[in-house]
């Protein structure tokens, strides 16, 4: 029965003395903020102080939207401080604090300003190049920053000005959540607009804004040549009207013009040129048969000209031809043109060669000094198996054939 009641008066003594040191740990870890401020500038040095009790020095837990830090602070005289690392005390916004102890649950929050003043102005523009009319527009985003770096406070002035042509703007913007923007719109006319901007005394570099044509309307083309006899050798030249869009602007040079060529066959040409102060030049070379053009052109998928055509004079009517060497060598010509004058190199001629109605070889050569000259050595046109058999011949140019029946080899 003694050693019963020893046993639960030692337990009992082991519970007053746990309680004993709960009091005790609760006192001395008391803490109470002495820092009642809860708004700093960037920059400044930022002090949270705590009295208490506490025999032991806790540690700081600070975060912000940059990161979170663990401050170990200094106990002096029964006083707490922390001093906020640079880190953190150089950045705006909220930062969010907690005392970590084992007693009383210290936590709070504090705001960091930005200085007031401008230390740069980081500015943005795009795009670089809108269209006249005065429904395209460039946006300008200005963010003016303090020494280190921060965004200003909302409501800071910004003041904006551009230059177009003749005209000058000056507007008051207003930062809101860090930024201020502004959307300057493009006028009927096309040119150049300077933009730059200023908040408490610190001035932006100048920004350029191109204000292009806008969407071009439809033209008008001609032709020029030094005759309309189809020779295959002169060139036709094609040139529009000044390219403007709906608020007479000139087209921007480089803009791309299509010539399609529609002949009397119904098969289609194409030739193109880019416009220099509006205007598009493109060249075609002369047929070498009659024939008639039908020109149009375009600017893909923008506008289009008005429709032109063209006549092309047969200038061969009639050519020569002599069989030599046992019919293996043949000359064509002479060929001539309009003013009997041998016909330009370049001239297109096709010999034909059918056997038993059957086409066993198309030889093609162009002209020189106004003859055409076929050598059918035994690699192009064999050595027929019988001496009897014979060839049919079709010589054709500028769309005049001429036939040759029964043409030994």
């Amino acid at each position: 029965m003694m050693h019963k009641l020893t046993y639960i008066l030692a337990i009992v003594l082991m519970f007053i003395g746990s309680f004993s040191l709960v009091g005790q740990s609760e006192i001395k870890n008391t803490f109470k903020l002495l820092t009642h401020d809860t708004e700093f500038e960037a920059g400044h040095s930022i002090l949270l102080k705590f009295s208490g009790d506490g025999e032991t020095n806790p540690l700081l837990y600070c975060t912000n939207s940059y990161g979170s830090v663990l401050i170990q602070g200094t106990n002096k005289n029964k006083i707490l401080a922390f001093e906020i690392p640079k880190s953190i005390a150089n950045k705006t916004g909220l930062v969010n604090w907690k005392l970590l102890t084992n007693g009383t649950n210290l936590s709070g929050k504090f705001n960091i300003t930005p200085k007031q003043k401008v230390s740069k102005m980081e500015t943005y523009l795009g795009p670089p190049s809108i269209e006249a009319g005065g429904t395209d527009y460039s946006m300008l985003v200005v963010i003016p920053t303090d020494p280190l770096d921060n965004p200003l406070q909302d409501s800071t002035q910004v003041n904006v000005k551009h230059q177009f042509l003749t005209s000058e703007y000056n507007n008051a913007i207003y930062t809101n959540y860090l930024i201020a923007y502004k959307n300057l719109y493009s006028e009927t006319k096309s040119g150049r607009m300077l933009i730059s901007s200023d908040a408490l005394g610190t001035h932006s570099k100048e920004y350029t804004v191109n204000v292009l044509p806008a969407i071009p309307a439809n033209f008008k083309i001609s032709y020029q040549q030094h005759h309309n006899y189809a020779d295959g050798n002169q060139i036709t030249t094609f040139t529009t009207s000044i390219i403007e869009d709906k608020y007479d602007n000139i087209v921007s040079d480089g803009t791309y013009v299509d010539f399609f060529i529609t002949n009397k066959d119904n098969n289609i040409l194409k030739t193109s040129g880019t416009t220099i102060n509006g205007i598009a030049t493109a060249k075609m070379i002369h047929p070498d048969h009659e024939d008639t053009w039908s020109v149009k052109a375009f600017i893909e998928g923008m506008a289009e000209s008005d429709n032109i055509s063209l006549n092309f004079k047969q200038v061969i009517t009639d050519f020569e031809v002599a069989f030599s060497d046992d019919s293996r060598t043949i000359t064509i010509g002479p060929l001539q043109s309009f003013m009997k004058q041998m016909i330009p190199d370049g001239l297109q001629v096709k010999l034909h060669f059918y056997q038993n109605d059957t086409k066993i070889k198309t030889l093609l050569k162009s002209s020189f000094e106004g003859f055409v000259t076929f050598k059918l050595n035994e690699d192009i046109i064999p050595v027929p198996s019988d001496i009897n058999d014979t060839f049919k011949i079709i010589i054709e140019t500028a769309r005049i054939e001429k036939s040759f029946e029964n043409i030994k080899l």
